[in-house]
């Protein structure tokens, strides 16, 4: 099988396209041919082990696992032992170690059944960044029906799906992004939008009951600003020092001594929540947005675009 491989750690040019043997599933284990894959900003930092801590948990000196990506869409074209409710041919959508490759075993309980509803790019897109958006808002944010709420980094490939799951959740949802991204962000759902290069959402008059900040890198005490009493602010990740660190670790700092809830987290990986967003698929409450699709062998380019910092939604790549 064909898979994109990194030796080393650097910039996307140390991505090459190679040769290996087809994995065998182990107990508990699919083989799925993957059709399409998607990339996130996590991608880049592993590729490039920066900032260094990364490294603590893909290796030290030279990534442990070479085949990076996390993300996919396929079809199973071999069970192992152990399990049931997965067949060959049952087309699927999940998340599993190494899916920058044509084939990957993955745990039976990392998939679920393609909604067919979605292309397989559209449900290779959903996986880890619809999982962010979802954790970020309803378990961290306790969106409610008739709230409030603000998704900083709106057109992104975690906003996009942020705009729409903080509507299905029944809230008012006021998106920001850049000038040019403006008419994405309104046709995916949200009820106001805000060009960012124009307005200082922690100068004006609107509250907000949560804030999902994906994207910037304005500091947790100026956020809180924006904020009604007793709100809740989510950070997940975004620019800044040590990708966005900093404001993580002030937030958590800050926390004990302010009347908002000030919520980070890491996003959990789970079949409930892969199942919770099939279904808001099927009933058209969620639809991915796919920015651009690269080949296998163009996973370099891929990488470098999403890297910029323009995409907007999901950078995919068709196996």
């Amino acid at each position: 099988m064909k898979a994109i491989v990194h030796r080393r750690y650097g910039p996307p040019e140390v991505l090459t396209l190679e040769e290996l043997p087809s994995p065998e599933p182990g107990p508990g284990e699919v083989r799925v041919r993957v059709r399409a894959a998607s990339i996130f900003a996590g991608d880049w930092h592993i590729v490039r082990g920066a900032p260094f801590f990364v490294r603590f948990s893909t290796g030290l000196r030279r990534p442990r696992n070479p085949i990076p990506g996390i993300d996919l869409a396929g079809a199973v074209d071999q069970v192992g032992p152990g399990v049931s409710g997965l067949h060959v041919g049952d087309e699927v959508f999940g998340f599993a170690s190494g899916s920058l490759a044509e084939s990957v075993c993955v745990p039976a309980d990392h998939l679920v059944r393609r909604p067919s509803v979605l292309t397989v790019e559209e449900a290779a897109s959903i996986p880890e960044a619809g999982m962010t958006a979802l954790q970020g808002l309803r378990d961290h944010g306790r969106v409610r029906a008739g709230q409030r709420v603000l998704v900083i980094g709106a057109s992104g490939g975690v906003g996009t799906f942020a705009v729409q799951i903080a509507k299905a959740l029944g809230a008012e949802v006021t998106g920001v992004c850049g000038p040019t991204n403006l008419d994405l962000v309104r046709s995916i759902g949200a009820d106001h939008v805000i060009d960012r290069t124009r307005t200082d959402v922690t100068a004006g008059a609107d509250r907000y009951d949560v804030i999902l900040q994906l994207a910037g890198t304005v500091s947790p005490r100026r956020l809180r600003r924006a904020l009604v009493p007793g709100g809740t602010l989510v950070l997940s990740d975004g620019d800044g020092r040590l990708a966005g660190v900093d404001r993580i670790l002030a937030a958590t700092l800050l926390r004990p001594f302010v009347r908002e809830r000030l919520a980070v987290f890491v996003t959990n990986e789970n079949r409930k929540d892969l199942e919770t967003l099939a279904q808001m698929a099927a009933a058209g409450q969620l639809h991915p947005v796919i920015d651009r699709t690269y080949p296998l062998a163009r996973a370099a380019d891929a990488l470098r675009y999403l890297e910029a910092g323009h995409a907007r939604g999901k950078v995919v790549i068709a196996a």
